[in-house]
């Protein structure tokens, strides 16, 4: 029998004291913040470490390839978190994330990156290969500048099948304006399903940034994966401990947050203001959003309002 065969799906259970501890802390002060929580929230975050729970499962290991074997590392909890001296946060000054498609890379973002930017994240649909001697990454980041480059490229159904046509044989040096190179290069169809990928990537690589670790308590968003396979798994919510992170960082109201967030998956179209510095800005793009694969987190969604409502 395979060795992959052989591995038995296991399951990351905590115990409800060890996860309460976790959202909540035992430093008093931390525990009097939790408590200035309006009652609904408080409700939907406790699920984290109530028995009956339908929202926020345990998190599950299919293979010995999966992130939490592959990569141990502690935990974070919500104290680890709040306490970390590295940990930026939005300030007035910088508080917008700027999500800008490029065919450049990290010394282009910063230095386009805007004077009230947080972060600024490039994407780009053309297979990223940092160096002659790696095979490929979904992705790059420089936390300390606030920016980063992703690609979806992989993320679309077809890739594996697809054939990249312009290959360079030998370095060539090029204008910077001079795109030639790309022609005939594979770009995915921008389906469901790949909108769904990015957006876990997007924001999981931006949840880094605000300071969220790889999450080991739940099933979540900040979750580590280390294969396609893995990360089809990982849910696009973030569980209560890291919802409390990110709370804690950015400052929402988690109703006002799930009602936006069901308003985007209902909005047709994605109307998209053009990105660019504040000397220059291009007109609205209205594209059609595919959103059949949401379906499932909308349905999610709902029943946390139904939660934090009642």
């Amino acid at each position: 029998m395979g060795k992959k065969n052989s591995y038995l799906m296991q399951t990351v259970q905590h115990s409800e004291q060890t996860l309460k501890t976790a959202l909540i802390s035992k430093n008093p002060t931390l525990v009097s913040r939790y408590e200035q929580l309006d009652a609904g929230e408080r409700r939907l975050l406790n699920k984290a470490f109530k028995p009956d729970n339908d929202l926020f499962g345990p998190i599950t290991l299919h293979s010995e390839s999966d992130w939490i074997t592959s990569h141990p590392e502690p935990p974070q909890d919500f104290e680890q978190f709040f306490s970390d001296p590295s940990r930026k946060a939005p300030s007035p000054e910088k508080r917008s994330i700027y999500i800008q498609c490029i065919g450049h890379i990290l010394r282009f973002l910063k230095r386009k990156k805007p004077r009230d930017a947080f972060c600024i994240v490039g994407i780009t649909m053309i297979d990223l290969y940092p160096r002659d001697s790696w095979n490929f990454v979904f992705g790059q980041a420089s936390l300390t500048d606030g920016v980063g480059i992703f690609s979806f490229a992989r993320y679309g159904s077809d890739f594996c099948s697809s054939r990249y046509e312009g290959k360079v044989n030998k370095l060539q040096k090029v204008s910077s304006s001079d795109y030639s190179v790309f022609d005939n290069y594979y770009i995915p169809e921008v389906t469901s399903v790949l909108l769904l990928r990015s957006c876990k990537t997007l924001t999981h690589e931006i949840g880094h940034i605000f300071g969220l670790r790889h999450c080991q308590w739940l099933a979540c968003l900040m979750q580590g994966s280390n294969h396609l396979e893995e990360a089809d798994r990982r849910p696009l919510n973030l569980c209560p401990i890291c919802l409390r992170k990110l709370r804690c960082a950015v400052g929402f109201n988690i109703r006002e947050r799930y009602q936006a967030l069901v308003k985007w998956i209902e909005d047709e179209s994605a109307d998209t203001p053009g990105v660019g510095t504040e000397h220059s800005r291009e007109d609205n793009v209205n594209l059609p959003k595919p959103v059949e694969a949401f379906k499932e987190w909308k349905e999610w969604i709902i029943k946390c309002l139904a939660v934090v409502q009642k």
